[in-house]
């Protein structure tokens, strides 16, 4: 069985809005990431994995987005041992005042440019593959 998972790559002005996870996180405890969640179990219901990253991006950090589009999914065990399938989507920011909202489950917020996350220590590879290939889709889409 997987854990579901769902990560918002949010761009507002060619920079992307971030969050230092909490320390007392299991998984990536302290590494820079995409904001998100996992999908909690609703029965029979569409959009699900939209509904649960508007939600968890509110939950933790205070913002609205739209527009959601498909960047891509991966799966992974995570450091407690769990079977996780993540789905990333590109999301425009739309409203709110970025702050940490959920402060077990986030650090820090920022606002980031493709190049400082790059070249950022505390970013792991996954994290700067997932906004590559956001950062692509967005100038397909222009």
């Amino acid at each position: 069985m997987f854990i579901v998972n769902v990560e918002g790559a949010i761009v507002c002005e060619n920079q992307w809005l971030l969050i230092k996870r909490s320390e007392k996180e299991d998984h990536a405890g302290g590494l820079l990431s995409l904001v998100g969640g996992k999908v909690e179990s609703e029965g029979n219901s569409r959009d699900v994995l939209e509904r649960t990253l508007r939600r968890e991006i509110y939950e933790e950090v205070g913002v609205y987005v739209s527009n959601l589009r498909y960047v891509n999914s991966s799966s992974f065990i995570s450091d407690t041992g769990d079977h996780v399938v993540d789905i990333v989507f590109l999301c425009d920011f739309d409203s709110g005042n970025p702050f940490t909202k959920s402060p077990d489950e986030v650090d820090e917020v920022f606002w980031m440019t493709i190049e400082n996350i790059i070249s950022h220590s505390n970013a792991p590879s996954y994290l700067k593959e997932n906004i590559k290939m956001a950062s692509h889709l967005l100038k397909k889409s222009c």
